[in-house]
């Protein structure tokens, strides 16, 4: 049998040329996306209650495009104005570009990371004098903030979304050949919306070490991973994964 559907646990790309696009096309695939968990964002009710004044700071930490969407959201629906001489940490170069959808660009102190903690970790440590706002979701890796506590770093941890399991019951079933998850908690969902579901013969995928983790822990099988050195991508995991079992129809 040849792996012909795939039901990745995001929502569908925008541009109509993504990689899952070409996937879909080499391998003559049905791929279908499917959010199992949504954002969102705290009330500003919700947030007075954690007693945090955002121009307390001096600067702020994203790790995410969905922690700077809140940040200004939570900005706005406060009413402040964030001054033009904040700093602007940012885990990548990608997630620091998203900055100019609220902010021109080439006027703030901006910096960058190498796409991993530690490389964001080492520049904020350049800048001890500043007083740093993180802002989180409810669910996020306690990672960062004993890093950032080891280091010594002036700041606080802000809950400014919500991670919550998306509805999923208007699905019949999840018969695909490959489950696709980039979260521990789209795990969560996927047991929780179908308590008795058995992996049987479908694949799973999953992208980061702790969403493998997860995988395993819930007593399923892990036949795919990614980020790996010779597929830094899940589509390329994905890619490499399907080329050999379809060639020799088992993996």
């Amino acid at each position: 049998m040849k792996i012909k559907s795939i039901l990745v646990s995001q929502p569908k790309p925008e541009n109509d040329k993504s990689p899952y696009a070409d996937l879909s096309e080499k391998h003559n695939l049905q791929i279908d996306f499917r959010p199992f968990i949504q954002v969102e964002g705290v009330s500003v009710k919700e947030f007075r209650k954690s007693k945090i004044n955002i121009l307390d700071h001096s600067a702020v930490i994203f790790t995410s495009r969905t922690a700077i969407d809140h940040f200004f959201r939570i900005c706005k629906e406060l009413r402040i104005t964030v001054p033009d001489e904040f700093k602007y940490f940012c885990i990548s170069e990608s997630i620091a570009f998203y900055l100019q959808k609220y902010i021109v660009y080439r006027k703030r102190k901006i910096f960058c990371g190498k796409k991993k903690f530690d490389d964001l970790l080492k520049v904020i440590s350049k800048h001890p004098e500043e007083k740093y706002l993180l802002p989180l979701s409810d669910i996020h890796k306690p990672e960062m903030p004993k890093k950032l506590e080891k280091s010594n770093i002036n700041f606080s941890k802000a809950i400014l979304y919500k991670t919550l399991m998306s509805d999923l019951s208007d699905l019949s079933d999840v018969n695909y050949d490959i489950l696709v998850f980039f979260s521990p908690s789209g795990i969560t969902s996927l047991l929780e919306n179908f308590p008795e579901f058995k992996q049987n013969g479908t694949k799973i995928a999953a992208f980061g070490p702790t969403t493998s983790k997860a995988v395993t822990k819930a007593g399923l099988k892990l036949d795919i991973q990614a980020p790996m050195p010779q597929a830094p991508s899940m589509t390329m995991a994905l890619d490499q994964y399907i080329k050999k079992y379809n060639k020799n129809g088992k993996k």
